[in-house]
């Protein structure tokens, strides 16, 4: 997927991300922020395209589904919901580095057990391949979330359920084999008897933003931020977001590929407001963290 020019993508993002960006910023408002529930956004690598899921959207194959928009003049438009949907879940999109692939997760049939990762080919004419499980290298009896593959492909960054661990969903990274994800092993310095779950590296790992609940399914939802000391990821702490209260739901981090330094993440701040759960751009922690985590 051809990339535009620095200067060009600048230009085209939308107004949320231009200047007078402060802490954060609704994207997409009435397109991709809507009085529905919106949950972990990405915009592809040429920033033409941004993706996301929704709880509640009319206009899907049912379930919770995968939507995209178009950059028009500068903004987001033309919301449409994807082909790769199926009439059970499918969620937490993102696009690979490279622009070649959508990777998400969905309960349809056919899988290995719960929610198992996917991805399909994402073509340059907005449209998507076909559909393909990423294997039981990475997909166990459980649910597994968030596939997250590290800029260079290599690794897959998910959380799960069904591979033990210390508790619940966990961090997990699984490496490329040459045919598949394989060998999960624990994201180290994170994993508790909590609920560990959508996660994004920064500075290819040396920081790591991810969410943590007691019980996703019925307690508040937080971000929290650890940086790599060369081992294990430590100093783990909720992210100083507004927004990203100890009461609250805050999840879904992506880093923007055309701006490494704003991510998008799902809140619901007081204004602007669109919605349930609503995207939000927002600047990014600063990576003070060493290599060796990933």
């Amino acid at each position: 997927m051809k990339r535009l020019p620095l200067a060009a993508v600048a230009i085209l993002l939308s107004a949320t991300a231009s200047a007078g960006f402060a802490e954060f910023g609704i994207e997409g408002m009435g397109v991709v922020s809507t009085q529905d529930s919106e949950v972990r956004a990405s915009i592809s690598p040429d920033g033409q395209r941004i993706v996301w899921g929704s709880t509640n959207r009319k206009g899907g194959a049912g379930g919770w589904d995968l939507w995209q928009a178009r950059l028009r003049d500068g903004r987001w438009s033309d919301p449409q919901p994807l082909s790769v949907n199926s009439r059970s879940n499918d969620f937490d999109p993102l696009f690979s580095a490279d622009g070649e692939w959508l990777y998400f997760f969905s309960n349809r049939d056919g899988g290995f057990g719960g929610d198992d990762l996917y991805r399909a080919a994402a073509n340059e004419d907005g449209s998507f391949g076909e559909v393909e499980n990423l294997g039981r290298g990475v997909n166990g009896k459980g649910d597994e979330w968030a596939p997250t593959p590290s800029r260079d492909g290599r690794r897959l960054l998910f959380a799960s359920d069904g591979f033990g661990g210390a508790g619940r969903h966990d961090l997990l990274v699984a490496h490329w084999d040459g045919k598949a994800f394989v060998d999960p092993q624990p994201v180290p310095g994170v994993n508790t008897a909590a609920d560990e779950f959508d996660a994004a590296w920064i500075s290819d790992g040396k920081t790591i933003v991810y969410a943590q609940s007691i019980d996703v399914e019925k307690q508040p939802i937080r971000l929290r931020v650890a940086h790599c000391d060369g081992k294990a990821y430590a100093a783990s702490a909720p992210w100083a977001l507004s927004f990203n209260t100890a009461d609250g739901y805050t999840l879904g981090p992506v880093l923007d590929a055309n701006k490494p330094g704003e991510m998008l993440v799902s809140g619901s701040a007081k204004a602007p407001k669109a919605g349930g759960m609503d995207i939000y751009r927002v600047r990014a922690p600063i990576a003070t963290g060493k290599n060796g985590c990933t």
